[in-house]
């Protein structure tokens, strides 16, 4: 263990979380330690083990260390430290719902939810920071009480923690599936089908690292699409979406795999002309389902389509 493990190990303001590991076979500690804390990203359980923060019965755990039935793990979790470039800035925020436990947003196109590398300031964690004080101390440095996350370019409903309990509960709704999420696009083509089911493991694209692709050689995430037309626009389809898994890009990759890729996706769909401009794929987060993280009650907000989306589906209806 390194020394600052073994000075700090279980001290000052963090949290110390003891577990029993309960599987019949053996799971690398890594592993199960993220699926025990969702509000915490696989990166930041990698450095809390690296730093000597996790014990497995009294001993430094590694990364790779196999957990076998009774296996007691101890997981210390120091307070998130600050970053200096994450500054709350003013931006309108369009609230579909909020009190003082969380909030749900409508989020237009063109805003990026969470600082990363090159793009530090103007996302949504930054307007959040102004409207809610509170929030640096949740989830971790980067992404404090993000819930789940959308694409750039895509708008729509997005729930944000105001609590620590508030962001364990949530997170573990989405992974439980308690939490329901559905969506709006207008895709290239008619499917034949009136309805149907998307199911394919999507890992990092073969030749392209930026992009996502369905992948058959092991290295893909399982994901599983749910999909209803809702109306069919000559060349084109608008469908409904509800998703049981949550991969990054899950719908756009899914639509393109099986052939009706999204209408102005710059990653996965072919470039045509378009009878209007968009600022980026047509998918919109209609509706997300949730329970209280307090109360319990079942919460059902709604985001109204976006005036760009609107228009595209006025000018391919015209061209009935």
């Amino acid at each position: 263990m390194s020394a600052d493990g073994e000075d700090r190990f279980g001290q000052g303001d963090g949290e110390l979380l003891t577990l029993t590991y309960p599987k019949p076979l053996p799971m690398r500690l890594d592993r199960w330690l993220v699926a025990q804390r969702p509000e915490q990203s696989r990166a930041r359980i990698q450095k809390f083990i690296d730093a000597g923060y996790v014990r497995v019965n009294g001993t430094t755990g590694r990364a790779k260390t196999p957990l076998r039935p009774g296996d007691q793990v101890q997981l210390w979790m120091p307070p998130p430290e600050p970053l200096p470039y994450l500054v709350p800035q003013a931006m309108p925020l369009d609230v579909l719902f909020e009190d003082g436990h969380l909030i749900v947003l409508n989020k237009p196109a063109g805003l990026t939810v969470h600082p990363a590398p090159g793009n530090r300031d103007g996302t949504l964690v930054n307007g959040l920071l102004h409207h809610c004080p509170d929030l640096p101390g949740i989830g971790g440095e980067m992404r404090p009480g993000i819930v789940h996350r959308l694409d750039k370019d895509t708008t729509g409903c997005i729930v944000v923690a105001k609590s620590q309990e508030a962001l364990v509960k949530l997170q573990v709704q989405i992974q439980r599936r308690i939490a329901s999420r559905e969506y709006l696009a207008v895709v290239h083509g008619q499917p034949a089908a009136e309805r149907g089911t998307i199911v394919g493991a999507i890992g990092r694209h073969p030749v392209d690292r930026k992009k996502y692709a369905v992948v058959h050689d092991g290295t893909g995430r399982h994901a599983c699409t749910h999909w209803t037309l809702v109306e069919r626009l000559g060349d084109y389809a608008m469908l409904r979406f509800k998703l049981d898994t949550g991969r990054t890009h899950q719908i756009r990759v899914h639509c393109a795999h099986i052939g009706h890729p999204i209408v102005g996706d710059p990653a996965y769909s072919r470039c045509r002309r378009l009878p209007i401009e968009l600022p980026g794929q047509a998918l919109h987060a209609v509706q997300l389902g949730l329970d209280h993280p307090v109360t319990g009650e079942r919460l059902v907000c709604e985001a109204p389509l976006p005036e760009v989306f609107e228009k595209l589906l006025v000018a391919l209806r015209r061209r009935l």
